[in-house]
């Protein structure tokens, strides 16, 4: 299955390259407000599946543009293409992410960034891979010597002051915050080191899922706001190395105490 996932995500991978660069205004859907939808999306998503189908025709999916089976036995979750809005922009970050799940566990994750080439592999207990090398988060301890990672929430808007307030506390403690676009990309970067910490509110579970067990076969962590574990389903994500976990979760807590559950 992590064959076929691969095989997937490369073979999207082709459709995403041969299109970046000449996405036009009008090949531009509006899902709802600020969440684009393009072509891309469509293609990208549809050869994914008829790949992992044609191999495994009695899976379920669950997918960012069609198909919402419900959980039970194997379901992948897919996102075809992590980060639209930098993509119709010819912005170089994007990702494809997929996840499959056993009976709601995650047993594998896949995300591939088609222009640097990095696919990021995990299978449940056997480690997390980048290119087919083993990684493993950062163990950067000193919140001062950190880097974060953010989304910001542009489909809950009505939180963005505490968004502001909890990326104003978590500033002023790290050494620095980058927003990259793809949170699929956000999460792979934290489980081979190259930052030590993400939050965001208001994802959903094709953005979550593959890189949730990613980062945790690399040694990191990833909770909801309340710091219980797999917050695919919560929307609302606290990722880090282990070491900056309760730094980061303290903040969040304190902010958005009383208007979230989790």
């Amino acid at each position: 299955m992590k064959n076929i996932a691969i095989k997937a995500a490369l073979a999207a991978s082709k459709i995403l390259k041969e299109n970046f660069g000449r996405i036009t205004s009008t090949q531009i859907d509006l899902k709802r407000q600020f969440d684009f939808v393009t072509f891309v999306d469509k293609s990208s998503e549809q050869e994914i599946i008829r790949i992992i189908r044609e191999q495994y025709p009695d899976h379920k999916f669950y997918a960012e543009e069609s198909d919402k089976d419900e959980s039970g036995g194997y379901r992948w979750i897919i996102d075809p293409l992590d980060g639209t809005t930098n993509y119709i922009h010819g912005f170089p970050a994007f990702s494809i992410s997929i996840a499959l799940e056993y009976n709601k566990e995650i047993i594998l994750g896949v995300i591939y960034d088609p222009m640097r080439e990095e696919l990021f592999v995990a299978e449940k207990g056997k480690g997390a891979t980048l290119n087919d090398k083993t990684i493993r988060v950062s163990d950067i301890a000193d919140p001062a010597l950190s880097l974060l990672t953010t989304g910001f929430p542009f489909r809950a808007k009505n939180y963005l002051e505490l968004y502001q307030e909890s990326f104003r506390q978590l500033f002023l403690k790290m050494s620095g915050i980058r927003r990259i676009g793809s949170v699929a990309l956000d999460f792979s970067y934290l489980a081979c080191g190259r930052c030590e910490g993400f939050w965001e509110i208001g994802l959903s579970p094709w953005d979550i899922a593959a890189g949730y067990l990613i980062i945790r076969e690399a040694g990191g962590l990833m909770t909801d706001f309340a710091g219980e574990d797999c917050p695919v389903w919560t929307g609302n994500v606290v990722a880090s190395n282990g070491h900056l976990h309760e730094a980061i979760i303290r903040v969040v807590k304190d902010v958005f105490a009383g208007t979230i559950d989790k």
